[in-house]
């Protein structure tokens, strides 16, 4: 899908453009417009706080309203808890984004000032209202959080590569899983642990269903027997 673009309305604070950036470039996303922000633009407090998504900050447009910010998209997405009196449709950010994928042509987000939030006016370009579910006593997102919320649901449906996880060993083999299991028994054996010699096949069977529950690969099976071997030997003199 074409790459959605973030709207920060009048903006208050630099560091939280840069956080704002921050947040978009996580999840893929690098267009970034700014309407009127207060402080100005560029704002030297953004760099730092974008903590590396300079790119986002330096394509940034600048814009006075707005209606200019978003006058080439067609779809415009209000986020605000409050509908503001406006009767719209709301959806959450999960839905939002499946609206965006599903539908052609460029989108926009449109973010409020960090104290205020949208006004009504703002609201009222947008055709569709986000809202995530929150607690109703306490509605206080700040504005880098409000953006990753939207930021990660867009990304569902983005080619973006989940962090690389490492490859866990295969299981080890029933050979050398059986090879530790007689070295312990070997060991137990003349410390008396299957006495009484009636109980001993249950005993035996009990010991090789603990060890057999865990799903032992190769380097944790010789990590065992390297153990068992290490208590095997006499004690060291200090």
């Amino acid at each position: 899908m074409p790459d959605p673009i973030i709207v920060l309305v009048r903006p208050q604070l630099g560091e939280n453009i840069g956080k704002a950036a921050r947040a978009m470039l996580n999840f893929g996303l690098a267009k970034m417009r700014i309407v009127a922000p207060r402080d100005g633009w560029p704002n030297p407090s953004a760099g730092p706080a974008a903590a590396g998504a300079d790119i986002v900050l330096d394509r940034a447009q600048v814009f006075e309203t707005t209606a200019d910010a978003v006058a080439d998209c067609v779809h415009v997405f209000a986020t605000t808890v409050r509908k503001r009196g406006v009767t719209k449709p709301v959806l959450t950010p999960e839905d939002a984004a499946k609206d965006v994928a599903a539908e052609q042509g460029r989108c926009a987000f449109l973010f409020g000032p960090e104290r205020s939030g949208l006004d009504a006016d703002d609201v009222a370009l947008a055709r569709t209202i986000v809202t995530a579910p929150i607690n109703p006593e306490f509605g206080s997102l700040n504005l880098a959080q409000a953006v990753i919320l939207v930021a990660y649901e867009l990304s569902k449906f983005r080619d973006l590569a989940m962090p690389t996880r490492e490859e866990e060993p295969p299981p080890a083999p029933q050979e050398e899983l059986e090879g530790l299991i007689g070295h312990l028994e070997g060991m137990l054996v003349p410390k008396g642990y299957f006495l009484p010699e009636d109980r001993e096949p249950s005993t035996r069977r009990a010991l090789r269903t603990l060890l057999t529950q865990s799903r032992w690969n190769h380097h944790q099976v010789r990590t065992m027997r390297g153990v068992l071997s290490s208590l095997g030997k006499a004690d060291r003199k200090a």
